[in-house]
């Protein structure tokens, strides 16, 4: 538990951070920053800004002059203040929370790409019977290339094989390199949201075998921004499938499955626990980015709109678009702990 709680509020600074960081390069004062919600525990003022720790260790905020969540409405004209500044600046600092999310993500897969990434050994741990690769590959082979691709991990196959529709396999077995051919068959099978779609496959698994594997300074910069990727993409889609209800509710995790995936994730090592911080870092951006009032993408909504049309939006909308905003996220967040702890008890 104290583990998730780090991460988490490591997460939220480094969001709260780039807030920050965009608000003092745009001239804004920042008054609070703040790790946690409710009643502050502890504040040290450094320069302007009351730096502190609250009550309630499930998000942050930066309070900026001029601006205030539980007071949409709240303005002031000082040169220095948040709402004073024009709409494209006001997007910048929005952005920089998000932004500095993705950017903690792509430098934790930087580094563990530099410092050496556990993965896979590319050997044929397994070759299932009736399947193109039957015919040509044995266990224990080393897939030395594909299609002239050097292959360094065991997921850098499954890739290749989505793209091609013939293989080229240079292959070392019993000592000896040998080149094979083979073509992939399609078959259906179901994805990370339990939905069936259609795969090539040729019939192989892996062998148990983790090695590290370091890349150099350009590949480290490829594979770290392909993760990166990786991730933002299944976040989103995850979203959008939430949304058409094509996947349902139940689907949500809250605070609570968060500690418990951390907990187990925590057993298993500093790297799995690097990729797990990644990947939720990876998830507060894209999140934040939502169009919903009370978060990061329904204020640049707002902006966006003023710096079309120029002119602000409706005092009375925005109100009540950012209590709605406030009561959707406290819905999404109470069915999330319901989902939780429906796991937890149930198995």
């Amino acid at each position: 538990m104290i583990t998730a709680i780090l991460i988490l509020s490591f997460l939220i600074f480094f969001h709260e951070l780039g807030h920050f960081i965009m608000a003092r390069l745009v001239g804004v004062k920042v008054e609070v920053f703040s790790i946690g919600f409710g009643k502050k525990l502890v504040c040290k003022k450094i320069g302007e800004t009351q730096w502190c720790l609250s009550a309630i260790p499930l998000g942050g905020y930066v309070q900026m002059k001029g601006q205030d969540d539980s007071d949409p409405l709240s303005k002031s004209d000082d040169p220095d203040s948040y709402t004073s500044k024009t709409p494209w600046q006001r997007i910048l600092i929005l952005l920089g929370g998000p932004g500095f999310n993705f950017l903690l993500a792509f430098l934790i897969y930087l580094f563990v790409a530099f410092t050496g990434w556990a993965k896979l050994a590319p050997v044929v741990g397994k070759v299932l019977p009736d399947t193109p690769a039957a015919k040509v590959l044995k266990p224990n082979d080393v897939i030395l290339a594909i299609n002239g691709i050097k292959i360094k991990s065991w997921d850098e196959i499954g890739k290749i094989i989505q793209k091609s529709n013939i293989l080229h396999l240079t292959i070392k077995r019993d000592g000896k390199v040998l080149d094979v051919t083979l073509k992939p068959k399609i078959v259906p099978e179901k994805n990370i949201f339990n939905e069936v779609v259609k795969r090539k496959i040729i019939g192989i698994a892996p062998k148990p075998e983790i090695i590290k594997v370091k890349y150099s300074f350009f590949e480290a910069f490829k594979v770290a921004w392909d993760k990166f990727l990786s991730d933002a993409t299944m976040i989103v889609k995850g979203v959008q499938k939430l949304i058409t209800g094509a996947i349902g509710l139940n689907n949500l995790s809250g605070p609570i499955g968060i500690v418990d995936v951390t907990a187990k994730v925590a057993s298993l090592g500093w790297q799995p626990l690097l990729f797990l911080t990644a990947l939720l870092s990876v998830n507060l951006g894209v999140l934040n980015l939502l169009p919903i009032p009370a978060l990061d993408g329904g204020h640049i909504m707002f902006n966006l709109y003023e710096a079309i049309f120029k002119r602000e939006v409706n005092e009375e909308i925005m109100y009540r678009l950012t209590i709605a905003g406030w009561i959707i996220l406290g819905g999404l967040m109470l069915i999330g702990v319901y989902n939780d702890l429906h796991r937890i008890f149930t198995g």
